[in-house]
Parts: C-alpha cells; sequence; structure tokens
C-alpha cells in the first residue's frame, strides 16, 4: 500500500499501483481504513449550568435540555455534525436511527 493513497482515489478507481480498474469498487477496497478510529457522538441536547449547581446533581436529578421530546438527535463524527437521527429500543439496548445526511454546512 502507498502512503500517499487518497480516498478519492479509491473512489475515482484508481487502484493502489496507480493504474484503473474496470470492476466496481466493493467495501474491501477500504480495507486500508478500517482501523481507523472514529469518535462518534449522538447528541440527545444540550444545557449550560454553574458548577455549583453541576456539583448539586446527583442520582434522580432533572436536567432540562434544549431540546423537546421526539425532537431529532444531532449525530457528529469527529466533532463534525454528519446527521439527525432518532433514538430507539432494539433488543432492550438502546440505539440510534438516523434520519437525515447533512450536508457540507446544512447542519449550522
Amino acid at each position: 500500500m502507498s502512503d500517499g493513497l487518497q480516498l478519492d482515489e479509491l473512489a475515482g478507481g484508481a487502484s493502489a499501483n496507480g493504474g484503473t480498474e474496470s470492476e466496481p469498487q466493493t467495501a474491501a477496497d477500504l480495507a486500508p481504513v478500517f482501523d481507523v478510529p472514529v469518535h462518534i457522538q449522538a447528541v440527545l441536547g444540550k444545557a449550560n449550568i454553574d458548577v455549583n449547581h453541576l456539583l448539586q446533581l446527583g442520582r434522580g436529578s432533572v436536567l432540562q435540555l434544549d431540546r423537546k421530546v421526539g425532537e431529532a438527535i444531532d449525530i457528529y463524527v469527529n466533532n463534525r455534525l454528519v446527521a439527525r437521527g432518532e433514538v430507539v429500543v432494539v433488543d432492550e439496548r438502546l440505539g440510534v436511527t438516523m434520519t437525515e445526511i447533512i450536508k457540507d454546512g446544512d447542519g449550522n
């Protein structure tokens, strides 16, 4: 693998050796980036509070967020807003389903 290979080269049909491929791209073509760590956040809402109030919070405390029940949550990848979604329950576990993909500059 060449260290200078860019992801957009894979999308454009260029192979690692600089040639072009006539076969369609597959998920296996992205194998070099499978181990790249990403930080994903599903943000239910935000609140600004003083440290004094934060220290008074305990189990069962209620903190009012800037979102309403049923409103879409924000999904961030590496601190960049990429989608909006809904909280779902799957096999008694919480999850998130994406309902909207945010294009560059649309979500701010």
